[in-house]
């Protein structure tokens, strides 16, 4: 599985979206369901299956799938299509 399936799998999970459903466009405030609950699991969902550790100012950066895509660049994962 792609690095990009992956974290779509892990934005889909975290915030009980339908497994179809389009996230590479998704952002913390036009989402009802990305609540302060839902962030935090988002961020232990992306940890885990990243096997990074994501800190305070990039938690809190974290808005958008967008923003997940450039955090995880910064800690050496490679996302293509």
């Amino acid at each position: 599985m792609t690095e990009l399936r992956r974290l779509r799998e892990a934005f889909r999970t975290s915030l009980d979206l339908p497994p179809d459903a389009e996230v590479d466009d998704l952002r913390y405030q036009d989402n009802e369901k990305w609540d302060s609950l839902a962030h935090m699991s988002l961020v232990a969902a992306i940890e885990d299956e990243f096997s990074v550790m994501i800190d305070t100012d990039d938690v809190i950066a974290l808005s958008s799938f967008k923003e997940a895509v450039r955090i995880l660049g910064e800690h050496g994962i490679e996302f293509r299509d």
